[in-house]
């Protein structure tokens, strides 16, 4: 019965009557339309037909693909797009199994034009948003398929990119008809990711090739449109636009196993500009997801190559700028910190030769030059970064980056040996050089806030190293904190100007909070200041350094008792240069000769007092003539002219102290402090340091720890403990317990009930006491013992012996009075 209805047309079901009519006895002449339309119409009357509707259809296009008649082919994916088009009803879901099912054997086709074909009837049902939900469809084969596409490599260009176009417009139709659907295959899956991602990148890594293929610039837009890298890189944007917070993670891992096993990091151009595709597409509050993703992949490629490591940081430095003008969150520290974990591990393989440690035939060869490349790399990225957080967020930072910086100090010694001085030396280096980067335009109006106690406390230790570049780091980093209107550059060469308004410096009265922090802080900062000046190994930089830090501290922090202590600070550097105690070189004794006169050139134009300008001026002309090696503009040049006959300086040559307290005394100065010559504190921090000066200045305190050592205490015969010195050792601690208990009563007891009379003649016979002591101690101090400091020079250049007095001296905190 089936073949006779099979032969007889009037006998068949109406359906498939209405589909064999829309296809034309040639091929060629295309659908016909009327039929087509009658086709719909029956389609949307009678919606249960129209799953059996596709069914034929698919039977007839497999049919037709397989004798090769690809022009019915072409029109039955016509009716098949019209049809689904115009019906949305409750069992489309059937209908479009079998469409499906007709894309899929398209695809499977190796005639690129009916690949492109089922392409574009996918693409136009992807745009479809259907009124029913599907529970079972699967797009796993599509997902393959067209990721294979994308990998198109057909021997004709042409060709070969309109199938690449064809697997990106697929893949495209895949993420919009699955993303937003909860109810279809999750396409963030690692197992669709995988595939869709890399194929992406593939094309976009062929940007250039395409571009380069334009045969002229009219051309060119032509060809744009038709570019794969063009269309690759819109769906990556529309892809990650649709991620949510959970499938972040899974479409980025992906490009980061692409860079890898293409090896793209190290010319970092394509990854720097995949990433910035992605922090401009993802939303905002994401951001700090790459970068953790980012931050992970450098520490899981901490034993790569320097220039793949390199690679990543740069690319993580793109990132970074770009989220932090979203939302970093608490990822800005554990950006840092892995930062500077990498930071020490490529001095530790720079050192070492070998990422283990140990050098055998297997190890790889590490090239220094390139970890140093490394190392530069980071240190960018932690300034551009920093630069981009807020003041609060960069406080922190900075306080974290100096807490890692390796100090020696009492308790916690580094590392010696060899190596260990090398890498603390390349650490202390690379931190501070680090923390140069982040603190250069670092605004902050209160400097409590900007150098906390802790901060500079450890900052300043490290100007103790006899290491120059170090020293040179640390003076630095002060006047770029310091330096909050600009004027840093004009300072950058020492002279000494006779007006000095062609500077135009920007100078605001000294704040409260600046008034406070010198207070507290003040003797801290002249101190190292006076021992960088007496160090043997300066060059011009040091000098220049500490020409500028002196001159902003008196622009920016400066009142004045601030400028009465900076005129003695630079005084007191004239009298090192002309005692001469530490033998420094002929260079470095004409260095702080010049030093002082740009400075004190500098602080007289600044307090506007004629007198001790003119005083200024006359040393300096005297100098012009008859010492031009005392004057900046002959030291601090390419071939300085120096003299080495420098012990003979007369008093003509030198700024005195006597007329500048004359001077400014008479213009309302405190001229008593300005008679008193600075001498520096001592503190513990100089037993840490290799300078020769500072072990002479701190004799008398190494003599005073050296009673209470632990190897004195040592030689001391130990006392035989046994049971009875433990037992009578309680029965004593109990009785001398019991006897300060009666004492306290008692004292307590008087003050109660004695009379006023009684009470008042205890107290002021125990201050008569107190007295007499204080007398004695003070008689003794007529006669005080010689400075730890030396000798000084003294008004008109006569050297004399000064000494501090015993109730001025700071002795350890070991030391018992």
């Amino acid at each position: 019965m089936n073949r006779v209805c099979g032969c007889c047309g009037a006998l068949r079901p109406r359906y498939k009557r209405l589909v064999d009519n829309i296809f034309p006895e040639d091929p060629e002449d295309g659908l016909v339309k009327t039929n087509m339309e009658k086709l719909t119409f029956y389609a949307l009357s009678a919606p249960e037909k129209l799953d059996r509707i596709g069914a034929y259809l698919s039977e007839r296009l497999i049919r037709d693909v397989g004798r090769h008649r690809y022009g019915y082919v072409c029109i039955a994916m016509e009716a098949l797009d019209q049809l689904l088009m115009a019906c949305h009803c409750q069992s489309i879901n059937l209908f479009v199994e079998s469409f499906l099912k007709m894309v899929a054997k398209l695809l499977e086709s190796e005639k690129p034009n009916l690949q492109i074909l089922g392409t574009n009837s996918f693409v136009k049902f992807a745009n479809i948003e259907e009124d029913t939900p599907s529970y079972h469809r699967s797009y796993d084969f599509f997902v393959s398929r067209f990721s294979e596409m994308c990998h198109s490599s057909h021997d004709d260009l042409e060709i070969k990119t309109k199938i690449r176009m064809s697997g990106i417009k697929g893949l495209q139709g895949v993420v919009r008809k699955t993303v937003n659907d909860e109810l279809q295959a999750n396409i963030w899956d690692p197992q669709h990711m995988d595939k869709i991602v890399p194929s992406l990148l593939f094309n976009l890594q062929h940007a250039e090739e395409a571009e380069s293929r334009s045969p002229s610039p009219l051309q060119a837009p032509e060809k744009e449109k038709e570019n794969p890298a063009e269309l690759a890189e819109r769906c990556l944007r529309e892809l990650l636009g649709r991620a949510a917070f959970g499938n972040i993670k899974n479409a980025i891992k992906p490009v980061l196993i692409h860079l890898d096993n293409h090896s793209l990091w190290e010319p970092k151009v394509f990854a720097t500009r995949c990433f910035k595709i992605i922090m401009y597409s993802i939303q905002p509050q994401h951001s700090h997801l790459v970068i953790q993703q980012l931050l992970s992949h450098l520490d899981a490629n901490s034993r790569s190559a320097a220039t793949v490591r390199a690679g990543i940081v740069e690319v993580l430095s793109e990132a970074a700028v770009i989220a932090a003008t979203g939302s970093v969150g608490p990822t800005v520290l554990e950006m840092f910190n892995t930062l500077l974990r990498q930071l020490r591990l490529s001095i530790d393989y720079a050192l070492t030769g070998s990422y283990d440690g140990a050098v055998s035939l297997g190890t790889k060869i590490i090239k220094e030059h390139e970890e140093r490349m490394f190392q530069e790399a980071v240190i960018k990225t932690i300034g551009s970064f920093a630069s981009t957080l807020p003041t609060y967020q960069r406080s922190e930072v900075i306080l974290f980056i100096m807490s890692k910086v390796p100090i020696p100090s009492l308790h916690h010694p580094v590392e010696t040996g060899r190596t260990g001085e090398n890498r603390n030396r390349l650490t202390q280096i690379m931190l501070l050089k680090s923390l140069l980067q982040v603190s250069t335009g670092f605004q902050c109006s209160n400097m409590m806030s900007a150098l906390p106690s802790n901060f500079l406390d450890r900052l300043l230790s490290t100007a103790l190293m006899e290491d120059a570049e170090i020293r040179l780091f640390v003076l630095e980093i002060l006047i770029s904190f310091i330096d909050r209107h600009g004027n840093r550059h004009k300072f950058s060469t020492i002279s000494t100007l006779s007006d000095i308004s062609v500077l135009k410096l920007k100078v605001d009265k000294c704040s409260r909070q600046d008034t406070v922090f010198m207070k507290k802080h003040s003797q801290q900062l002249y101190r190292h200041i006076y021992l960088s000046c007496k160090e043997e190994t300066n060059i011009q930089k040091h000098y220049e350094a500490l020409y500028g830090l002196l001159a902003l501290i008196s622009i920016e922090l400066a009142n004045e008792e601030v400028m009465v202590d900076l005129i003695r600070l630079v005084l007191a550097v004239q009298d090192v240069a002309q005692v001469n105690e530490e033998n420094l070189p002929a260079y470095n004794r004409c260095a702080l000769y010049a030093l002082g006169a740009a400075y004190l050139n500098l602080i007289s134009q600044l307090t506007t007092v004629p007198a001790f300008c003119q005083h200024i001026h006359e040393v300096i002309e005297t100098r012009k003539k008859e010492a031009p090696y005392m004057l900046p503009e002959d030291v601090f040049v390419e071939r300085p002219r120096l003299s080495q006959n420098l012990d003979g300086v007369v008093i003509e040559f030198l700024f005195r102290q006597s007329k500048i307290s004359e001077v400014l005394g008479g213009s309302g100065y405190n001229s008593d402090r300005l008679c008193l010559p600075y001498i520096p504190q001592l503190t513990d921090e100089d037993r840490l340091s290799k300078r020769k000066s500072i072990g002479e200045t701190i004799s008398l305190q190494v003599e005073v720890e050296s009673r209470n050592s632990p190897e004195r205490e040592e030689r001391v015969p130990a006392e035989e403990i046994t049971y009875e010195t433990l037992k009578k050792a309680i029965v004593d601690s109990v009785a001398v317990e019991e006897q300060e208990r009666e004492r306290r009563r008692q004292v307590v007891e008087k003050f109660q009930k004695a009379p006023f009379e009684e009470i008042a003649a205890h107290c002021g016979a125990r201050a008569s006491l107190l007295q007499s002591k204080l007398n004695q101690i003070f008689e003794i101090t007529i006669r005080p013992p010689p400075s730890p400091s030396g000798t000084i020079t003294a008004a008109y250049g006569q050297p004399q012996n000064h000494s501090i007095p015993v109730y001025e001296m700071k002795f350890p905190d070991l030391c018992v009075y």
